[in-house]
């Protein structure tokens, strides 16, 4: 069992989940997250719209407590380039946050630009295969996170009902395999719909 943010979102089979965007007009924008197959409410994500910050979004269950506080942070200077990270904090049963992963954006260079998004976690939990990358592109959505053994845990994909009608980006599903957190997932999906423009931004 892989944990990051709670045992809990962790489940003993593979789960497909639905991703809706919301739109800023009217809900402020950010996403929900359903079950695919029994449609219940299972993540919120709130960005820019309703948190009014920017570079912050919230990943929220479906009773709207908060599990992710996930925040950029600029000015790391790596391999002559600046390099921003997003940090993911979950919060303990006092109210602390406690940092449980980092994801280095990629950089606004064409060189940079095609190197692949690192994931670290900051758990114990994972002393012995600690880094993700993503590998495929996301605006596309056709991406999917890859442990440092090569699996693939989590896939993004266009869902095949709607492929089928015409194309659309504001819904779309995430396959997540047994074992994965899927908050940590989801939390890695809400940076990645910020970065690229997405419902978070405002």
């Amino acid at each position: 069992m892989a944990v990051v943010v709670s045992k809990v979102f962790c489940s003993n089979s593979e789960v497909v989940l639905v991703v809706r965007s919301r739109p800023h007009v009217v809900n402020g924008g950010g996403f929900i997250v359903t079950n695919n197959c029994t449609q219940n409410v299972v993540f919120k994500v709130d960005g820019c719209g309703i948190l009014g910050k920017k570079d912050q979004v919230i990943l929220r269950d479906s009773d709207g407590h908060d599990l992710l506080l996930i925040r950029k942070k600029g000015g790391v200077i790596e391999a002559l380039s600046i390099q921003k990270k997003w940090k993911g904090y979950s919060k303990d049963f006092e109210g602390s946050e406690k940092l449980v992963f980092c994801l280095k954006e990629p950089n606004n260079s064409c060189f940079f630009k095609k190197m692949p998004i690192k994931i670290s976690i900051e758990s114990n939990d994972y002393k012995n295969h600690n880094n993700f990358q993503i590998a495929g592109h996301f605006p596309d959505r056709a991406c999917s996170i890859i442990d440092s053994n090569g699996n693939v845990v989590a896939k993004v994909g266009a869902r095949k009902e709607l492929q089928q009608v015409m194309p659309n980006k504001d819904v779309y599903t995430l396959t997540i395999k047994a074992g994965i957190d899927q908050a940590f997932v989801v939390g890695v999906i809400a940076i990645l719909d910020y970065i690229y423009d997405g419902s978070t931004r405002c």
